[in-house]
């Protein structure tokens, strides 16, 4: 017999998450800022839908952290980011007795009419939901309690005019700071991430090294659920690490292979194109001369 699938609440506004997990009702309707050290609430269990931004830092949480599937032993504060149509699962048995920190929740409408509206989604942090967050050192997470007391203590204000304007360049503010540390999270960390790479290298050379005649298509998507973590951090890794994507990385070791296959085989360009696992011959033709400037038949005359 099927389980039961497990009941998810949604929570579609600011005041639904707030009375959901039990925190004071929010003074913006579109945004919230919750100090955690005065509002300590033990953890609600069950999955929840979220239609908002959330990033909240915390310190003293009770617990197993994990990083990327991965334990660490990092006792500094933690950053974590949640974006609009992630499901979170809350675990009750972690212990928030000592817990402080702050937690900031906005609506997408929050951004309407704002630059940062659109250039929030090239934040990566924000797509990786439970698999990654930030650790902070102590001075970098004293720089960010101070721009969460200062949006704590806007948000407070009565509105006017200028609320949303201060809002949002206050929250521009605190991501472009989350933006700096978060990429210099991969160089402190960089044991941990060269040996990520080196996995991943091995994937990529193993899987280009099969001539199956079905072999589908390699996907940024496959290698990072191989390697437990998200497409968007395996992508933000490499390009730290390499200067290169994933995307771009799966593209050079494919047309390496195509190189092979075309000096080293008798299959036509078409039948090179379906080896490879491309179900349009024009798109490898296209892709190969993007990537060498000659077309695939170009290229075998030349080597010879």
């Amino acid at each position: 017999m099927k389980p039961a699938a497990q009941p998810c609440t949604t929570l579609a506004s600011v005041s639904d998450f707030t009375a959901y997990f039990g925190f004071p009702p929010p003074a913006h309707p579109l945004l919230t800022v919750i100090d955690l050290g005065r509002h300590r609430k033990p953890p609600v269990s069950g999955t929840v839908w979220r239609g908002l931004y959330i990033v909240s830092l915390k310190k003293n949480l009770k617990g197993m952290l994990r990083y990327g599937h991965r334990i660490y032993d990092f006792n500094e504060g933690v950053l974590a980011f949640f974006a609009p149509g992630q499901v979170c699962m809350a675990d009750a048995s972690v212990d928030t007795s000592a817990l402080e920190g702050w937690m900031l929740v906005f609506h997408p409408d929050l951004l309407l009419r704002h630059p940062l509206g659109k250039r929030i989604g090239s934040y990566g942090f924000f797509s990786y939901q439970l698999n990654e967050a930030l650790h902070l050192s102590a001075r970098e997470e004293g720089l960010l309690g101070a721009l969460f007391g200062q949006l704590h203590e806007e948000h407070q204000q009565p509105i006017d005019a200028f609320s949303q304007d201060v809002l949002v360049s206050q929250i521009d503010a605190l991501l472009s700071y989350a933006n700096r540390f978060y990429h210099r999270q991969f160089l402190t960390r960089r044991a941990a991430e060269h040996d990520l790479l080196s996995r991943f290298e091995e994937l990529l050379t193993g899987y280009f090294a099969r001539d199956d005649q079905d072999q589908p298509l390699p996907t940024v998507q496959h290698f990072a659920d191989e390697l437990h973590v998200s497409p968007a951090y395996l992508s933000d890794m490499l390009r730290t690490l390499t200067g290169q994507t994933t995307q771009q990385h799966l593209h050079h070791a494919l047309i390496e292979k195509a190189k092979r296959l075309l000096l080293t085989t008798s299959l036509t360009v078409n039948e090179t194109a379906f080896q490879l696992g491309f179900e349009y011959p024009q798109y490898f033709s296209r892709l190969f001369k993007n990537k060498t400037g000659l077309t695939p038949a170009a290229f075998r005359f030349s080597a010879q």
